[in-house]
């Protein structure tokens, strides 16, 4: 690992260790457009955090950010200690970065391109157990340019990973990959973590969140709205269930229910009624109102609501 340059500020020596990314009322505008409204989170050593949110929401200008590739206007940002806009030369052994467009040089092979980028770290990963990992050997010699996204994907995941770096960050690592292809990424990403490795991802996936994440931050129009873990989101979160007809009139069935309720169909034929309790009164309440609809519903019970379903609460519906 290279050493920091001279330049590079000193870690707080007062922080506590296991902090990888600090953040604190960060704020970010382009033009006359707020991306980062003071947004707050962290993410620990050992741990994967996942930041969520729709499309415009900031995740990538907050990864961008701690990567040093862009600087906050205002607000506190420390990553491993340091400052990513002032020491840069000094994070970038140290850090992992997954992009989804991620840079590599086209003309070259794959294997070749591992190895250039294992060349540059001073205790790389073994190129020939990584690669076989990740199952690169299979297009080894092909150049980049003639792999698929999911290829691209694999051999972009172990650049990030062949320098040994204290911190990950993972811009959708899922995309373009087939189910085995994931599997084999998400039990990657979990030993990186087990090996004490912080591990910063963002996706679209929400079971990929579920599967992977420690943590979790909801980001929206550049604030945190929600955080903890998967569990603690969706602790509680009950959700009464059903088929039925597509195009109820869902606004008549939540006004038939006690105050709070909330009824969706999030796809066709299937509705959820969440804001107040999935106990047998609710139940009743909706199979009378369904049989002055002339509507039979089908499966009416009690679900553990998703983290899918907890992130649509919180950020809405509507297309972005």
């Amino acid at each position: 690992m290279a050493a920091p340059s001279p330049s590079a500020r000193v870690p707080d020596r007062a922080a506590d260790p296991d902090l990888a990314v600090e953040a604190r009322e960060l704020r970010k505008a382009f033009g006359g457009t707020t991306v980062l409204d003071g947004l707050s989170f962290t993410a620990r050593r050992g741990r994967v955090t996942a930041l969520l949110g729709p499309n415009g929401a900031g995740k990538t200008t907050t990864v961008a950010c701690c990567e040093g590739l862009r600087r906050v206007d205002s607000g506190t940002l420390r990553v491993l200690g340091l400052d990513p806009a002032a020491d840069g030369a000094a994070l970038r052994p140290r850090v992992g970065v997954l992009l989804q467009d991620g840079g590599l040089p086209t003309g070259a092979g794959a294997l070749e391109v591992l190895r250039h980028v294992a060349g540059l770290h001073a205790d790389p990963l073994p190129v020939p157990a990584l690669a076989e990992r990740l199952g690169l050997g299979a297009f080894a010699r092909t150049r980049v340019r003639r792999l698929s996204g999911g290829q691209r994907q694999r051999l972009a995941l172990a650049c990030a990973l062949v320098g040994r770096p204290e911190l990950l960050f993972l811009d959708e690592p899922s995309a373009g990959l087939d189910p085995q292809a994931r599997l084999a990424v998400w039990e990657v990403v979990r030993a990186a973590r087990d090996a004490g490795v912080a591990v910063v991802l963002t996706t679209h996936l929400m079971e990929e969140a579920e599967r992977l994440a420690d943590d979790v931050v909801v980001v929206d129009h550049g604030r945190r709205v929600a955080a903890g873990s998967p569990q603690e989101l969706t602790r509680g979160a009950a959700a009464l269930t059903f088929s039925a007809p597509s195009g109820l009139p869902t606004a008549s069935l939540a006004a038939a229910l006690p105050a709070g309720a909330v009824v969706a169909e999030p796809e066709p034929g299937r509705y959820v009624v969440t804001g107040v309790p999935a106990d047998p009164r609710t139940a009743a309440t909706v199979t009378s109102w369904c049989a002055t609809h002339d509507v039979l519903p089908q499966g009416l019970g009690a679900a553990r609501r998703t983290l899918e379903d907890v992130f649509l609460d919180l950020t809405g519906r509507t297309l972005r």
